[in-house]
């Protein structure tokens, strides 16, 4: 019951389209069993001269009455018009219903294929809002390669497992509560033996169910590994040539392929078996249904009549179908629902940060960006101690130090891509927890040592996020960042598509789109996260031109490991292992002992 209520928080939206589904489909299993029970009297009627009835009965709502009501109809046809024309009359009678149940049947079709289909969409947002709004720390923790398969194969796998399915749970069970509510009308007894039996079907049934489950959930559990590991080697492709790794990894992706392939075969067979063994055991129940109530019928004492017998083997074969189709359906749900798990771990993941019921706007620096007392670890490593700082508006505070020193975790707490777990981090006296998110990030501008870029054209990258931008604002931002001259060269101008991740430019270029983004963002803080120092001589010798233009008027963090790019700062903040063990301006901490003037002397060293 809890796995059917997963599928029903989809379908709550839609629930006009469901409640038409259920009507058509109600209408269209009614109008079907309407043509087989009406046979019955008929037969009854029309093959024994004494189950004619000569004097028009009163008409109710009793099943007796209605029953007669038909036999009258039938005597009167055979008195009037002879057998033939009841024959003839009860042929169209069944083929009328026919047409019903076929028209309602599509229509019941045509509305759930809209209700798959707006479950599947939003279920594909959700999940894609979800990616877009989880912190930082969980991206750190999860494979990518594991949620690309959860958005791809996962969501296909609801779609094709439950989607498709969802027509077979409303429809079938209604068929059979409908086909039994006759069968108890025809004869309580027989509907009895059926009660008995079908427990054992479904208890076999329903084990294979959950067997199924089980092993869908490894499946995709072992795909998410498999799809990890090849975008893996995209990324590293040319490492892994580089080191002649290549049987390494052919080895490694040829162990989990296998493993994914064996669970592959044993959910298959499960699937395989659910049909010839729900047939298997329908049949066997049909068979026990014709010994006992033919042996009824042929005992002519009244219990039983031919024609309802008849019309209850015609029924119950009715339910073979259903029964079956619900059966297959629901251990596809189970597979299904293995993946809409995995799904909804990533919905259902906790937002970390989060904004306030009443936050407030921000829309300008106006004094200075405060940390007091701030403490951060990761998985309870601590990465940040204790750590006061004050960032006055409009200067340059550059943060150096080893790696590992705590300097990029700090900058990310100053737009709440992290909360500190102690102290607090203030804009103009007010904790940065008490502003709206978006527009505290909009303060900022980011460019960090990885040229983040899209498959798009230079124009739509450097106009990020924002549309309607001036082409005239667009390439006023690449003259600040030094990128104008080199876009003019490119086949298409601002227009030339950049490939997949910039992969068409070099990396100065690459890093000077980056640039040109954040200036057009027009941020009063500006956070250069290494932003050179993957660069060779000449290109950081540009991007650092770009980076002072861009820089001017605005409050900037700058981290950094090249320490000759940070000399004019106004404040060079020293981090080791989490802690602040040294503040002033370069000409103060070259002239004193300390880490900084150690790891001064160190890369001036390394440059001679």
């Amino acid at each position: 019951m809890k796995d059917i209520v997963k599928i029903l928080r989809y379908v709550a939206p839609y629930k006009t389209l469901a409640a038409l589904n259920v009507l058509f489909n109600a209408v269209s299993i009614i109008t079907g069993l309407f043509s087989v029970a009406l046979v019955i009297p008929f037969l009854n009627v029309l093959f024994d001269r004494n189950e004619q009835i000569a004097v028009k009965p009163d008409l109710s709502l009793s099943t007796e009455s209605v029953t007669n009501y038909f036999k009258f109809l039938v005597s009167e046809l055979i008195r009037t018009h002879g057998s033939e024309a009841a024959l003839l009359f009860i042929i169209g009678s069944v083929l009328a219903s026919i047409l019903l149940k076929n028209l309602f049947r599509y229509l019941g079709l045509y509305v759930m294929v809209l209700l798959r289909n707006f479950i599947i969409r939003d279920l594909r947002a959700s999940m894609y809002s979800r990616i877009l709004i989880l912190p930082l720390s969980y991206f750190s923790s999860e494979r990518k390669g594991d949620l690309i398969s959860r958005m791809s194969n996962d969501i296909a796998d609801v779609e094709v497992s439950i989607m498709s399915s969802l027509e077979a749970l409303f429809r079938e069970p209604m068929s059979i509560i409908f086909s039994i509510a006759v069968l108890v009308w025809i004869n309580p007894y027989l509907t009895l033996l059926v009660f008995l039996t079908l427990p054992v079907a479904v208890a076999i049934i329903a084990l294979i169910g959950k067997t199924l489950k089980k092993q869908a959930t490894k499946g995709q559990s072992q795909m998410g590994r498999l799809i990890a590991l090849f975008e893996e080697t995209l990324g590293g492709v040319r490492i892994i040539k580089a080191f002649s790794a290549q049987a390494f990894f052919d080895k490694k992706f040829y162990k989990e392929n296998e493993n994914y392939t064996n669970l592959s075969i044993k959910i298959n067979h499960l699937n395989d078996a659910n049909s010839p063994i729900s047939e298997t055991l329908s049949v066997a129940i049909l068979s026990l249904i014709l010994w006992v109530g033919g042996k009824m019928a042929l005992a002519n004492n009244g219990s039983l009549s031919a024609g309802e017998f008849i019309g209850f083997i015609a029924i119950f074969s009715q339910i073979i179908s259903p029964a079956k189709q619900f059966s297959t359906a629901f251990n596809r749900v189970q597979k299904g629902l293995a993946s809409l798990n995995r799904i909804n771990e990533v919905v259902s993941s906790e937002e970390i940060i989060t904004e306030m019921p009443n936050a407030q706007s921000i829309g300008s620096l106006n004094a200075k960006i405060e940390l007091r007392n701030v403490s951060f670890h990761y998985n309870g490593e601590y990465v940040l101690k204790n750590v006061n700082l004050t960032i006055e508006k409009g200067k340059t505070v550059a943060l150096v130090g080893p790696s590992g020193g705590g300097k990029s975790t700090l900058a990310d707490l100053i737009p709440r891509f992290y909360d500190p777990i102690e102290g607090e981090v203030l804009i103009d006296g007010v904790n940065i927890k008490n502003y709206k998110i978006l527009e505290l990030r909009r303060l900022m501008g980011i460019v960090t040592q990885e040229s983040i870029l899209f498959n798009d054209s230079i124009a739509n990258n450097i106009a990020f996020g924002k549309s309607g931008i001036s082409k005239d604002l667009i390439e006023e931002a690449a003259m600040v960042a030094h990128a104008h001259d080199f876009i003019l060269g490119t086949d298409n101008g601002y227009q030339t598509n950049i490939g997949d991740r910039g992969n068409k430019l070099s990396g100065g270029q690459r890093q000077r789109l980056s640039i040109a983004r954040a200036v057009l963002a027009d941020p009063a803080i500006m956070i250069l996260d290494e932003a050179t120092s993957a660069l060779d001589t000449t290109s950081e010798r540009l991007v650092q031109a770009a980076l002072f233009d861009a820089m001017k008027g605005r409050t900037t963090v700058v981290i950094a490991h090249r320490l000759s790019t940070i000399q004019n700062a106004d404040l060079i903040v020293v981090l080791d292992k989490g802690r602040i063990v040294q503040t002033g301006t370069h000409l103060e901490l070259i002239s004193h002992e300390g880490l900084y003037r150690d790891l001064h002397h160190l890369q001036k060293l390394a440059e001679s």
